[in-house]
């Protein structure tokens, strides 16, 4: 019987590797860089080790470095057993892979003990960069606390970055379709002009639990990725912002950035393409 398990399980991840072989639709160049996203995840919920699973999945076909989190990395306890049960289990495979993940705090998230967790990589810090290869920063934001401080770092990086793709990513969107929470304006209005005054190209956010593309904001494009582990169905709203929405199961992002593109595929759970596409940076370096 044991043995019947093993073939039928067997059988049942290379079905599910077929299917991310047939439906990825990203260049995987050999020397590009690639990475994923999630959002609102750690609930430690049976959605969230299913999202895990497909992220795996896709791994093997996709072979991302890193992934970043975009806040609610825990949601109740973050005892060690917390850390352990909504982290480290449902991601142990990419772990054991030696993937990177890279977290930003979620209003969710206690600051004094995720920052000092060694496999979020934040280094101790409340917000943060890493460059996983010449050409390619990001930048992490603490979203709950902006403080002239913060603002000013962020800048500060932005004007001595000499990296051609500058993507951001932190939780609170500042553009959002999102019945419950909406677009962040108070957040807009301290961030939007240092973005732009110095060449963002992608801006990463969670927050909302669902999967929504903005339409292009000033020449900036904005992605939310807030479902990898809670979701919020059918809580996207009409408005004029919404480029693509899927707010009917939990989601994750795979991205390739070569030269002057980035290709994005977006998963549910079922391992269905919501969305996908490339977007061409932009010549926008704003010098002050």
């Amino acid at each position: 019987m044991r043995k019947a398990n093993l073939v039928l399980l067997t059988i049942i991840f290379a079905a599910g590797l077929c299917s991310y072989a047939q439906n990825t639709q990203l260049p995987m160049k050999q020397d590009s860089v690639k990475f994923a996203a999630i959002g609102d995840n750690g609930t430690g919920d049976k959605p969230e080790y299913q999202i895990a699973e497909k992220l795996a999945a896709a791994q093997q076909m996709f072979p991302f470095e890193f992934v970043v989190m975009l806040g609610d990395n825990l949601y109740g306890g973050e005892n060690p057993k917390d850390f352990t049960q909504k982290f480290e289990k449902p991601y142990m495979t990419l772990l054991d892979r030696g993937v990177k993940f890279y977290a930003t705090l979620g209003n969710h998230d206690d600051p004094a003990r995720q920052v000092s967790y060694a496999k979020f990589n934040m280094g101790g810090k409340h917000y943060y960069t890493f460059k996983p290869k010449n050409g390619v920063r990001f930048f992490s934001l603490d979203s709950n606390y902006m403080d002239k401080k913060q603002l000013d770092w962020f800048e500060n990086e932005l004007k001595n970055s000499l990296s051609d793709w500058k993507i951001v990513y932190f939780h609170h969107p500042i553009y959002s379709s999102g019945e419950t929470h909406g677009s962040n304006v108070e957040l807009r209005s301290v961030l939007e002009p240092v973005i732009l005054k110095y060449g963002v190209d992608v801006v990463l956010t969670g927050h909302e639990h669902f999967y929504e593309r903005i339409k292009p904001q000033k020449g900036i494009h904005y992605f939310i990725v807030g479902s990898s582990g809670k979701l919020r169905e059918g809580n996207i709203t009409k408005t004029s912002l919404t480029e693509k929405g899927f707010d009917r199961d939990n989601t994750f992002m795979l991205a390739e950035i070569q030269g002057d593109e980035m290709s994005f595929q977006v998963f549910s759970r079922t391992g269905a393409t919501v969305d996908s596409g490339t977007i061409r940076r932009a010549e926008k370096i704003r010098k002050p």
